[in-house]
């Protein structure tokens, strides 16, 4: 079974698009949230990101990763994939 994926995106994020394309790349399937102007979910994905407020916002099985930096090193790391198998 594949890890829960999740994301924060503003639509017009270009880091947001990379971010998501590494993913796509990957097989990945992920749960996008795009809160273009809904400052309560900003908010909310904030407090969830430990205060970050940029985008993207990536949590893989409910751990903050971070941001597309952040995800572009775990793969440049080779750490990704791991993250990504399911710990069942």
């Amino acid at each position: 079974m594949a890890a829960k994926v999740e994301i924060y995106t503003w639509s017009l994020c270009p880091f947001c698009w990379r971010a998501k394309a590494l993913l796509r790349e990957k097989g990945v399937e992920f749960t996008e949230y795009c809160i273009d102007g809904d400052e309560q979910a900003r908010l909310q994905m904030s407090q969830r990101a430990n205060g970050y407020s940029s985008m993207p916002q990536i949590f893989i099985d409910d751990r903050h990763i971070g941001g597309c930096d952040d995800l572009y090193e775990l793969e440049a790391l080779d750490r990704l994939d791991s993250l990504l198998q399911s710990a069942a």
